[in-house]
């Protein structure tokens, strides 16, 4: 890895702004098909290659997924405090090409995979060592979506002058063409590379996300020399701490009668972060506020300890995330749901007419999922140009409705969705029972003579739901998140996400070891025809109503950061190309 000059926000550097992205550009779209292709059909290579049945493969797609989501703050934190983000990519880089590449290993040799099942339906399981090395690959594979997803966005932006009207225009520029490459990589890891999975050789199948991923390893270190590299300055969860630590010691101090006037008001010459109002929610945080005659100040209105004496702006900051958490945890259980339509379709699929026409051709399961992305790709240029202009004459607001309103409806699809999806299930698996089946599906049973089609109506409205949600939520958090702590922001969606696999592989365990020993059938059995996948799916829709009550009343309390709308006004084009793909 070269030297590069790195360069503090208070220097001026020389952005290169276009000159850079050929690399940066080049980088993210390899990165993401080398991802994208290694990930999206997981599910399909466990139960088919190593073995798992249903339920262990969910179950360790989910963790797997939890774990890098879950990771992102751990690498957001390391980037912004010691390393900054060109040294966090690089590494993060090259762990996740060395994980692609052991992964690979473990289909290209027959010794690090256990035998194939023949036409018996009696397997060999993996032993403790191929289990081992598969495990190798994907601790790699963790460690590099820790360090990629929170820093890859904003190191692009970063070459670019954001206090020019051209720079500004390249960062725009720079966000559309970073959502163009996850969707176009979306649409080729789950077309192309998952036929070539499937119908040709996983060896292969794999080994071609490997080499595009060692190609965008090329393309960012080849970039070291013109690249902008800023210092960390410091991780924001340090000011967190501080207000938390002087609100507990000055625990018994009273509040003063005017505290909005009387407490300690300094705020850095050099901060970029928008000025707070008080606020009299989380008074309690106030406390390390208040001025002592034990706390001593510097000339320039600073505390000389920060960690007995903080300023009420750095109070406001945290109240801003108190009042975000609840929202959060609102969006964990949706994540649920969205999870059901990235797993147990595929199963769906498996057991499904997935013949194209009257060809011979059979689409891939892992790639009925491209709907849900094509879908969320015709939607967003739609709901932006089309729809957002009719609301805004109709409510006389710039986005045309709130951001919460547009998670809340988000919210209502998504149980819309797990409605339809317990729907087709009853039909698919009726079709199983009732009528001539299309032969069987090795380990699992009979093929439903249902049309894969079918399908594409849950993830239609799945799509839509992301739409609105996740966008939503995206936009939610980098407009309320204090300024200087927006790439932690994109890590608290990653936790979100990676709680609700959590929460999924949890809600699949419990009710599979619930209903194993009921006489009607276990509802996730692992033929889908003896089991009941939509009793499970009309489960999650309920849990999706609760949830939805429970964020109206949460939206209903939230505070808005700032005084003004003008505050809340952001570009909904931007928000789309946040959206996170890895």
């Amino acid at each position: 890895m070269e030297e590069a000059k790195e360069v503090s926000k208070s220097d001026e550097p020389k952005y290169r702004g276009v000159k850079a992205m050929p690399f940066v550009i080049g980088n993210e779209t390899f990165e993401k098909l080398g991802t994208l292709g290694t990930s999206s059909n997981l599910l399909v290579y466990l139960t088919t290659v190593f073995h798992m049945n249903s339920v262990t493969a969910t179950n360790f797609v989910n963790v797997f997924n939890g774990t890098c989501n879950f990771g992102t703050l751990l690498g957001a934190f390391l980037s912004d405090t010691y390393f900054g983000r060109y040294k966090t990519l690089g590494f993060a880089s090259i762990s996740s090409f060395l994980g692609m590449l052991v992964l690979t290993l473990t289909a290209a040799i027959s010794n690090l995979h256990p035998p194939s099942c023949g036409t018996t339906d009696t397997c060999v399981a993996p032993t403790a060592w191929q289990m081992a090395f598969l495990l190798s690959a994907f601790v790699l594979l963790v460690i590099g979506a820790s360090g990629i997803r929170p820093c890859n966005l904003a190191f692009g932006a970063d070459q670019f002058n954001p206090n020019t009207e051209s720079g500004k225009r390249g960062i725009t520029s720079f966000f559309n063409w970073y959502y163009f490459t996850f969707t176009f990589a979306m649409m080729v890891s789950l077309t192309v590379i998952v036929y070539v999975q499937s119908d040709k050789s996983w060896a292969w199948g794999l080994a071609i996300p490997t080499f595009l991923m060692f190609l965008s390893c090329l393309f960012f270190f080849v970039g070291t020399r013109i690249y902008v590299m800023v210092i960390p300055a410091g991780s924001p969860l340090t000011s967190v701490l501080q207000v938390l630590v002087s609100a507990v010691k000055k625990r018994k101090a009273a509040l003063p009668e005017q505290p909005s006037v009387s407490l300690c008001n300094h705020i850095p010459a050099n901060s970029i972060n928008s000025r707070l109002a008080y606020t009299k929610q989380f008074r309690f945080l106030n406390k390390a506020a208040i001025i002592t005659p034990e706390d001593q100040i510097k000339p320039d209105g600073s505390a000389v300890n920060p960690w007995r004496l903080c300023s009420i702006q750095q109070v406001e900051e945290l109240k801003c995330l108190l009042r975000i958490t609840p929202i959060w945890a609102a969006g964990i259980i949706y994540y649920v749901s969205v999870v059901q339509q990235q797993t147990y379709v595929v199963f769906q699929a498996l057991q499904s007419d997935r013949r194209l026409g009257n060809t011979g051709f059979q689409i891939p399961p892992a790639s009925y999922i491209v709907f849900s992305m094509l879908t969320l790709t015709i939607w967003i240029p739609i709901y932006d140009r089309i729809i957002v202009p009719t609301l805004r004459k109709l409510t006389k607001k710039e986005d045309g409705i709130t951001i919460l309103q547009k998670i809340g409806i988000g919210m209502g699809v998504a149980i819309a969705t797990m409605v339809v999806s317990a729907i087709v299930e009853t039909h698919r698996r009726d079709f199983a029972l009732t009528k001539p089946t299309l032969g069987s599906v090795p380990r699992k049973g009979a093929i439903s003579s249902m049309s894969g089609s079918w399908l594409v109506p849950q993830l239609v409205l799945a799509g839509i739901s992301e739409g609105f949600a996740i966008i939503g939520q995206i936009e939610f958090f980098y407009k309320q998140f204090p300024e200087n702590m927006r790439s932690i922001a994109g890590s608290f969606l990653f936790c979100g996400m990676a709680l609700a696999s959590y929460l999924s592989s949890f809600l699949v365990s419990t009710v599979h070891s619930i209903t194993e020993g009921d006489a009607r059938g276990n509802w996730l059995a692992e033929d889908l025809n003896k089991g009941r996948l939509d009793y499970f799916y009309y489960l999650i829709a309920a849990l999706e109503f609760l949830n939805l009550v429970y964020f109206l009343l949460c939206a209903k309390w939230y505070k808005y950061k700032g005084a003004n709308a003008k505050t809340l006004d952001f570009p909904l084009e931007k928000m789309q190309s946040d959206n996170p793909p890895v």
